[in-house]
């Protein structure tokens, strides 16, 4: 889905609702499929580090409340009393458990009955209403993001779950060589964030240019094959690689290899959603905190990338590509979980930025070398604890989305971020260095 404010320049206010429409009724079922499971399974803690999954369903539901029915909508609070059960800032995931959540019969009937209020404070409200949380529907958007988000990391809980027959799998295009494994940046003024992109956060704004020096950035992501070769030269037992906290932190938890990852005599094997299988060479590496892949980069003699290299590689539009809407089968990126992993390096060329440089968007969040940090004349909206309370340095930033991202949450100014010793999320890097 493109950008509502886009949708309403072409299709007007009636058209917008529909397809606003349309999309609630497409994420909720994706919502619904992922957690189409027995009880057990949804009230079941499987990670410290992760929400029940019943969790993750009331949650969004509550969500769409309160900035929905009663921000736009006006409506008196349906269950006031669960407010605080769902505020993802009071409880940390490692204790949600044993809150008195909402059960999985329950959390589907809360869910549905909110969402059907807010078709009919769609119905009514104006979206050329200059307001910023009604104009062109921005508050749709925020829930429609906030729900795929979610979607997204339930597929992360699912796969630590090793619970296998859950996840559904998909075909993607066959992988190609590259004739040239690096992609040259030149050095030059370029416009990071923006401030023309209607669903965009307040961590995408305000656009600023912005100077940088020349740089060479990898063409694809890092793929597992690549990163075997840094496993079987010892690249975990070797500190040099590494920063001290990194390396601290591996010795500490006995960090050998990615994630889901056991090695059988001369085999690398991973579990995917409950399936074992040997580790496919050309795929981009994924399952890896962000010391594992600055290790890897520092022991190829490169580095990662800043977030501002990695979006100026995408060469200044919402997309590499162009402004085309990625689609749920794009022949641009793998996206939305056509397959529940990531394509085979060199698999989308037509998504390639114009600097040549490809995969940017899907298969595997990429780890940046930045701080999450406001941009210069940032402003808060429309609630400080989406970006605000993060901005430091503790967490990481990564780029581009993965494969289980749905398309109407990324573009080429979108920024995720998370602790560099995450590694249940979808996440891989490509590594870049400075021009000679």
């Amino acid at each position: 889905m493109t950008d509502l404010d886009a949708v309403l320049g072409n299709a007007g206010p009636t058209g917008l609702k529909e397809r606003i429409a349309a999309e609630l009724a497409a994420v909720r079922e994706r919502s619904l499929a992922y957690t189409d499971a027995d009880d057990d399974l949804l009230v079941r803690q499987h990670s410290p580090l992760m929400s029940p999954l019943v969790w993750d369903l009331a949650h969004v539901g509550n969500y769409e409340e309160l900035w929905v029915l009663r921000e736009v909508g006006g409506i008196e609070p349906l269950r006031p009393e669960i407010d605080q059960l769902y505020d993802a800032f009071r409880h940390p995931r490692k204790d949600r458990p044993s809150l008195p959540l909402l059960g999985p019969a329950e959390a589907r009937k809360y869910v549905s009955g909110v969402r059907g209020r807010v078709l009919d404070v769609l119905d009514q409200v104006d979206l050329t209403d200059p307001d910023p949380l009604r104009s062109g529907g921005y508050v749709f958007g925020l829930v429609l993001q906030h729900e795929h988000q979610h979607d997204e990391t339930m597929l992360a809980t699912i796969q630590l779950s090793r619970r296998p027959g859950l996840v559904r799998d998909g075909e993607l295009p066959p992988g190609r060589p590259a004739a040239d494994p690096e992609v040259h940046i030149p050095g030059g003024v370029f416009r990071m964030g923006t401030d023309t992109i209607g669903w965009a956060y307040d961590n995408e704004r305000p656009a600023h240019r912005l100077y940088l020096p020349g740089y060479l950035i990898d063409r694809h992501p890092v793929t597992n094959g690549a990163y075997m070769e840094f496993i079987e030269d010892g690249g975990y037992r070797d500190p040099r690689w590494w920063l001290p906290q990194g390396w601290e932190w591996a010795e500490r938890n006995g960090v050998e290899a990615p994630l889901f990852w056991t090695r059988d005599g001369g085999t690398w094997w991973r579990v995917r959603f409950g399936r074992e299988e040997p580790v496919p060479p050309d795929e981009p590496v994924q399952h890896v905190s962000w010391y594992e892949a600055d290790a890897y980069a520092r022991w190829a003699g490169k580095r990662l990338p800043t977030e501002a290299e990695w979006e100026k590689a995408c060469g200044g539009r919402r997309y590499p590509w162009g402004e085309a809407d990625p689609g749920h089968l794009g022949r641009w990126a793998n996206l939305g979980h056509r397959a529940a992993r990531p394509a085979p390096a060199g698999a989308f060329p037509d998504g390639a930025s114009p600097y040549g440089v490809e995969q940017l968007i899907g298969d595997v969040w990429e780890w940046t070398d930045s701080w999450f940090q406001p941009y210069p004349g940032y402003r808060c909206f429309p609630y400080e604890e989406y970006s605000k309370v993060f901005f430091g340095e503790t967490y990481r930033v990564l780029r581009g989305g993965s494969w289980a991202t749905h398309p109407s949450a990324v573009r080429t100014t979108f920024r995720n971020w998370d602790y560099p010793i995450r590694r249940q999320i979808f996440a891989g890097f490509r590594c870049a260095r400075s021009e000679e």
